[in-house]
């Protein structure tokens, strides 16, 4: 298992297929090629591994030949595809109160990114560095550019629109596309193959207000993220379901693999999941059901074939586990699921 394999909020992938369809490819073909539900991505508050967020970008910008995938997908974002955080952040009375919201709860996003300020990487008086960072040191690069080219987006929206200061911007891989593409993005010079990606940004910006800001909207915002978040992040059962969702063909759920991946001793991860009324055992159920339907219903995949990837041993393990699930056996689903459905009156 990999760093990569830590979830990130569907709303990452909003404008993928529409961006796609725009391209000459299918847009709803290549979301359900991994796995990603349309209407889950419209509501934003699931999860998805971001290891597959990754691959999708990649061959999206590899198919249909566009290395700028990644900007193009981070221009046409709002701020609310954050969520709550959303509210918050262009709320806040600075820019710098903003930033700060984002450091503190962008969890809530996805616990495998970051966003912290730094000392300026190339030592300029006035200038600070902000870096998005991911878990992983082999990010993909389209999902850098996605990354570091949203935080610019939100940043210019919170400033009205306007510049907010950058004076140039650092990326940890080649350039993928002209750099005529990155300077009509970021409107500042940007330099590649650096330590990590950065925005280099004036020290007034912290202080600089935002455009528009509401201190009971704000104030809401907040109380809304540490009632239903505090500083845990999204709710423990949630993360873990959508880590399961990509390993249990992989030698099987391991509790120790996805405690390390969330940064919990095991027994503190089980804990938490009895908090929630839940045991890890029990999340491991509830994502074989969700798979297992999928996989009868709308796959011609073998009994045995659909057993391994859920992680069990025998296919007699999936058909005990379907009745108890369904009330009913794999070939009845799978009969159920063809049949065709009556056209409305």
């Amino acid at each position: 298992m990999r760093d990569t394999d830590l979830p990130v909020r569907c709303s990452a992938l909003r404008g993928l297929s529409a961006l796609v369809s725009e391209l000459g490819g299918s847009g709803p073909e290549l979301l359900k090629a991994y796995g990603f539900d349309e209407a889950k991505i419209a509501e934003g508050s699931s999860f998805v591994s971001l290891r597959l967020v990754e691959r999708a970008l990649e061959e999206a910008a590899s198919r249909f030949a566009v290395p700028d995938l990644g900007l193009r997908m981070a221009a046409q974002q709002d701020l609310h595809m954050l969520g709550p955080l959303a509210i918050a952040m262009e709320n806040s009375r600075t820019i710098g109160e903003a930033i700060g919201c984002a450091s503190w709860y962008l969890f809530v996003y996805s616990p495998a990114v970051s966003l912290e300020e730094t000392e300026d990487p190339l030592g300029s008086p006035g200038v600070v560095g902000l870096r998005f960072a991911s878990t992983t040191m082999n990010a993909s690069p389209q999902t850098i550019d996605y990354g570091i080219g949203i935080v610019h987006r939100v940043l210019t929206l919170i400033n009205g629109g306007a510049p907010y200061g950058l004076r140039s911007v650092q990326l940890p891989h080649a350039r993928l596309a002209h750099e005529s593409a990155y300077r009509d993005h970021f409107g500042a010079e940007v330099r590649f193959d650096c330590p990590s990606a950065v925005l280099r940004v004036t020290t007034r910006l912290s202080s600089m207000p935002v455009s528009g800001g509401n201190d009971l909207l704000r104030d809401i915002a907040i109380d809304y993220l540490e009632t239903h978040f505090g500083h845990e992040g999204v709710p423990v059962s949630d993360l873990v379901a959508a880590i399961l969702s990509e390993q249990l063909g992989s030698g099987g759920p391991d509790l120790l693999q996805v405690a390390r991946l969330l940064s919990l001793h095991p027994r503190s991860l089980q804990r938490s999941l009895s908090e929630e009324g839940t045991t890890f055992t029990g999340v491991v159920d509830r994502v074989r059901s969700r798979q297992a339907l999928a996989l009868i219903t709308t796959t011609n995949l073998s009994f045995s074939q659909i057993a391994a990837r859920l992680g069990m041993h025998e296919q007699s393990s999936l058909t005990r586990a379907v009745r108890r699930w369904f009330d009913t056996s794999p070939s009845r689903l799978r009969r159920a699921g063809q049949e065709p459905k009556a056209s409305p009156p």
